[in-house]
């Protein structure tokens, strides 16, 4: 049994997970981070590597994997630890006020504080009622993409109305043969930029933009073919199609983090706005697995999540010190 001491422990690996070292590393503060993936990055690299983010500050645009790599390279010099591939048990409070987490690997971390930055938790993509779905996956059938090189010059149908489904619809214009979006309803719930330029692409002719309609099956000899579309008047009609994508988010699972005594609400932790910190002392909660109101789950709100984190978990951890924090401009890299 492997026992890890450090002042803080970070369970989730993703890009906010991640920002949280640096931000701790600039206070002198020591992070071990546990993630049930076997990689970092969280659903950036597992899910959709090749992604186009477009609000990270700095990068009018930046692949998702390009970013978890530029996040690790500038936590490097504080030398976090990790934990890969396992999964957070159990979690108790010890007499000193110092915390026990133990997996399912049988690792132990023992630390001053804990930072809950697992994004969703455990999560899995959302399936839509459709029959025979599940014989069509590896098939033509998939939930996110991870090499969009899959779909070159290849017919493609993705269905949703989210940012998801808004972003691959325009990065997969210039590379798949023919893109088709399905959407139930005639506006989309994510960014408002992103809809312009859909709509722009479907006006110049370089997708097919269907809304006000769902797809209702499916049919293929071996490999997907054909999706069934049902439109606002019920008319049924058949699209060719080498690829269905449906993009309809993830089910989030907080798994044993829900029995931690922490405030639920909707499968996210309730925090205080002041420091990001939960019921439970000591625990703090950062990045999409929280709420609050006027939340938003942006990468960039849990990078600023993380800065003010940091500032009262150093307390927390050190109550004898003073913190003397100055801009990261001063520190220069010799610093660290």
């Amino acid at each position: 049994m492997a026992l890890i001491t450090t002042d803080i422990c970070i369970i989730g690996s993703g890009p906010v997970g991640l920002f949280a070292v640096f931000e701790a590393g600039l206070l002198k503060m020591r992070c071990h981070l546990i993630d049930v993936l076997s990689q970092v990055g969280g659903q950036l690299s597992e899910i959709y590597p090749q992604k186009p983010i477009y609000d990270i500050p700095g990068f009018p645009r930046i692949n998702a994997q390009q970013l978890v790599d530029g996040l690790m390279e500038q936590i490097a010099p504080f030398k976090p630890t990790f934990s890969l591939g396992e999964r957070v048990e159990q979690l108790r409070q010890l007499d000193d006020s110092s915390f026990l987490i133990q997996t399912n690997n049988s690792t132990e971390v023992r630390c001053k504080a804990v930072v809950i930055a697992g994004g969703l938790g455990c999560f899995e993509p959302r399936k839509p009622a459709i029959h025979r779905l599940e014989d069509f996956e590896g098939k033509g059938v998939a939930y996110m993409i991870k090499n969009p090189e899959t779909y070159r010059n290849a017919k493609v149908v993705l269905s949703g109305g989210g940012d998801s489904a808004l972003d691959w619809t325009i990065f997969l214009a210039d590379i798949s043969s023919e893109v088709t979006l399905v959407h139930r309803g005639d506006t989309f719930r994510g960014s408002p930029d992103s809809a312009e330029k859909v709509f722009s692409l479907a006006k110049q002719g370089r997708i097919n933009l269907v809304l006000q309609s769902h797809i209702t099956g499916i049919q293929g000899n071996g490999h997907l073919q054909k999706v069934i579309v049902v439109g606002r008047d019920n008319e049924e009609s058949h699209i060719e199609a080498d690829h269905f994508i449906p993009l309809y988010g993830l089910t989030p699972k907080l798994g044993p983090i829900a029995d931690w005594g922490l405030n639920i609400n909707h499968s996210a932790i309730e925090v205080n706005t002041f420091d990001y910190s939960t019921n439970v002392p000591g625990i703090f909660a950062i990045g999409d697995i929280n709420t609050y109101p006027g939340k938003l789950k942006l990468i960039l709100c849990g990078f600023h999540e993380a800065a003010l984190m940091a500032q009262s978990a150093f307390k927390y951890v050190y109550p004898e010190q003073k913190l003397s924090f100055k801009y990261t401009t001063v520190y220069g890299v010799s610093a660290f």
